[in-house]
């Protein structure tokens, strides 16, 4: 029968352990200065090696030559373990025996002699998942076992262990595995195995593990079911569901060429394909951290082949830190969306054209370098005040009942237009003129009618409108306002400048404050004097 590669080749002795080296030093010292804890917690990823080290450790102790940190493999002790039937250590799935009775039952079980061993080893996988009552049942045995007995208890999540049971046992951390040493370990296999693999389809089968050697060594199998004898990187990474870095490359040149239409390109293509959306989008923010390393760090941070790590220092020239870092967060903001989405195609699409703007921002740092000098300190630009409801004290308070000799007859559209605006400034409305400026002003004889763009219907308020109206013709009229199309690029020069003052004059008239206008855009609403 058929054994696959991450049992085949499962290490049997500490040597054969890949990494771990301060767990596997720091064990073997123990064996050989016979200070054998009762207890020990090992905790880390999946497919580190956990089980395995247990496993080990057991055939340390129990070895006809032991305890000995290196067991002979031949005896009946080492072959049963190795294969997983030894009478004396006892492998428990905490996952599926996880209550209170199953640890009793345990309990029970620790206070008799090894069958034939010299120790009775308790293996628990998965030891995070057994209820906290179970694990009150276990502490005091677990505290003062008999000398005989020693529990290994392995976890992925090492914080959810109590503490009281933690700090009865020694803990050792598990590390993920490094690239290399996972690829040397592949390619060792490899060779006995009479396959051949070259250095980038290694390379993918490693990424596909992220650290994890029974991970990569499945992806590994499956490789060979379904390439043979000899390993192609393109196939294997189709068969894996990955992106190659030059279809990610398609990603960075849509950015460099400013292209919102090459990003819904690339989505498309991999609708029609039937790639994982999520999947892409994942190994997008992949990709842009390994942009971001290989133009700040070291490149041995990337889990890449030396081709693809060249390529990738080709690729991250012409951005800047600051772009990719950007790119980065907008990345894994789109792959936090997508795992909610239920349309990942639109939030995908959304998110590749976002970065494609985000690359059109100028950075302040280079507006203000344009300038060519600082700006003069007369000119700082501060937020508009908001225009105050007809029923709050400011507002009543700043405008006055116009005596009925100020009352005035406007007697065109144009007329009403340019008295309405000016009377707004007199009353302390800025928003509300520049809407009324920007809109079309069409008057009957007891209704005005206004066309405002949509950008501007925000400060088009009838009551506000009213209180000018009152105070150009001393009675109220009926207000209609209509949303029209968006108003043009340029706005009216009136616009563009705050109340006319000395003040203001002369601050708009600087010509370091217009080449900031010219770069930056906007409009300067109000100018206040610091020396006052």
């Amino acid at each position: 029968m058929y054994q696959v590669i991450a049992r085949k080749y499962r290490p049997q002795s500490f040597a054969d352990v890949v990494n771990q080296e301060h767990v596997k030093t720091t064990i073997e010292n123990a064996i050989a200065q016979n200070r054998i804890a009762h207890g020990y917690i090992f905790s880390g990823q999946r497919g580190t090696g956990k089980t395995t080290v247990a496993r080990i450790l057991a055939r340390c102790l129990n070895c006809v030559k032991g305890p000995t940190n290196q067991p002979c493999g031949v005896c009946a002790s080492c072959l049963e373990i190795a294969a997983g039937g030894a009478v004396d250590v006892i492998e428990i799935d905490a996952a599926s025996n996880r209550g209170i009775n199953e640890m009793r039952e345990l309990r029970e079980n620790v206070r008799y002699r090894p069958a034939r061993d010299r120790y009775k080893v308790f293996i628990v996988d998965e030891a995070h998942q057994i209820t906290s009552e179970a694990f009150n049942a276990l502490l005091k045995t677990i505290e003062e076992p008999p000398p005989w007995v020693v529990f290994v208890l392995a976890t992925t999540e090492a914080h959810k262990i109590p503490a009281t049971i933690a700090s009865r046992c020694q803990h050792f951390s598990f590390r993920s595995v490094e690239f290399e040493a996972l690829i040397e370990r592949m390619d060792w296999i490899c060779k006995q195995e009479g396959i051949e693999a070259g250095a980038e389809a290694l390379a993918v089968l490693a990424q596909a593990g992220e650290g994890s050697v029974r991970d990569s060594l499945s992806a590994l199998d499956q490789a060979i079911a379904c390439c043979g004898s000899k390993l192609d990187a393109a196939q294997v990474r189709a068969l894996l569901g990955g992106f190659s870095l030059e279809s990610l490359h398609r990603v960075t040149e849509a950015l460099t060429g400013s292209s919102p239409g090459r990003m819904l390109a690339i989505v498309e293509d991999l609708e029609r394909n039937g790639s994982n959306l999520q999947h892409f989008s994942r190994e997008v923010a992949r990709y842009f951290r390994n942009l971001l390393v290989a133009k700040v760090g070291d490149v041995k941070l990337i889990p890449a082949s030396a081709q693809e790590r060249e390529r990738l220092i080709q690729i991250a020239g012409p951005f800047s830190e600051e772009d990719l870092t950007r790119y980065l967060q907008l990345s894994l903001d789109l792959f936090t969306d997508l795992q909610a989405s239920l349309q990942p195609r639109f939030h995908l699409e959304l998110g590749l054209i976002r970065m494609v703007q985000a690359g059109r921002l100028l950075p302040i740092e280079e507006a203000l370098a344009s300038l060519g000098g600082a700006l003069p300190p007369v000119t700082p630009p501060v937020p508009a005040p908001k225009a105050s409801t007809p029923s709050s004290p400011a507002t009543q308070a700043r405008i006055p009942v116009a005596p009925t000799s100020n009352i005035q007859n406007p007697t065109s559209d144009a007329d009403w237009k340019e008295r309405l605006h000016s009377t707004l400034m007199e009353i302390g409305m800025p928003f509300t003129a520049d809407a009324v400026e920007h809109s079309t002003v069409t008057a009957s004889a007891s209704e005005l009618q206004f066309t405002a763009p949509e950008e501007f219907m925000l400060g088009m308020n009838a009551d506000d409108l009213n209180q000018a109206v009152r105070r150009i013709v001393g009675r109220p009229m009926k207000i209609k306002i209509v949303g029209g199309q968006r108003a043009a690029q340029a706005a009216p020069a009136r616009a563009q400048t705050a109340p006319e003052n000395e003040t203001s004059a002369r601050a708009l008239a600087n010509p370091e404050v217009k080449r900031f206008q010219a770069v930056v855009g906007g409009q300067i609403r109000t100018v206040r004097n610091l020396k006052e």
